[in-house]
């Protein structure tokens, strides 16, 4: 497989997908149209997406091509080049996947290693289930199970701030609580200006900050873009 898995689109200050564009544009190498797959967006249109993702792209002549365009969007997924999933809300996404029956068509073309990139809630996709959102359930999916393609769970976006006068759960104690329900796999709180590439059998932090990584009866692990994360894949 090769998998980009990006935390954020947009770190504080820039313009859109300013940050990761070289290390997409990279990952991509030769690969110059990708499908997109819209169906996080919520408060504006597909096609707006579209061109939002276009918009920066161009930059690399890379055209995007997208799946809501499609009168079949499974032969649309096993036609791609390479699969590239916007952020957004993850249970509009998920939902919309099911809906089209994409499950396994996009999880069997990633298999058969077609590249594939996602940030924010197409990043969360990627791990065997939605349930380490951050997103409200708007909407609801058939299932939470995802397209399964890492054997961990993602938490983009993560933060470890816990504002003052604020008496709720940290981001940390919510993925406590994931992981009494689920005590056997690992959850990888992905901070924001950080991505996963995985490669040729390896996994790759990129981005300036640690990944905060938890699993029931272990105490949280800060690891960096130098240290060995594969065992993420046991």
């Amino acid at each position: 497989m090769r998998l980009l898995l990006i935390s954020n689109s947009t770190n504080a200050g820039e313009e859109y997908l300013e940050y990761p564009k070289q290390n997409i544009a990279d990952f991509l190498g030769d690969t110059k149209k990708v499908l997109f797959i819209p169906y996080a967006a919520v408060t504006f249109s597909f096609d707006e997406y579209q061109q939002k993702v276009q918009n920066r792209l161009s930059e690399f002549g890379i055209e995007v091509d997208s799946v809501h365009k499609y009168a079949d969007p499974k032969k649309a997924i096993q036609m791609a080049e390479a699969i590239v999933v916007g952020g957004g809300n993850t249970f509009r996404l998920l939902k919309m996947i099911q809906q089209f029956d994409l499950t396994e068509a996009i999880r069997n073309k990633v298999l058969d290693n077609t590249p594939y990139i996602g940030w924010s809630a197409g990043s969360n996709i990627a791990a065997p289930t939605i349930c380490t959102t951050n997103d409200m359930p708007i909407t609801e999916p058939d299932s939470f199970n995802a397209l399964n393609l890492v054997r961990f769970q993602i938490n983009p976006h993560y933060l470890d701030a816990h504002p003052d006068g604020h008496a709720g759960e940290t981001r940390e104690q919510r993925i406590e609580e994931f992981l009494e329900m689920d005590p056997f796999v690992y959850v990888v709180g992905l901070r924001e200006g950080c991505m996963l590439k995985i490669e040729n059998g390896d996994i790759t932090l990129i981005g300036p900050k640690p990944i905060r990584v938890f699993k029931k009866d272990m105490e949280p692990k800060e690891l960096g873009n130098r240290d060995d994360i594969d065992f993420l894949f046991e």
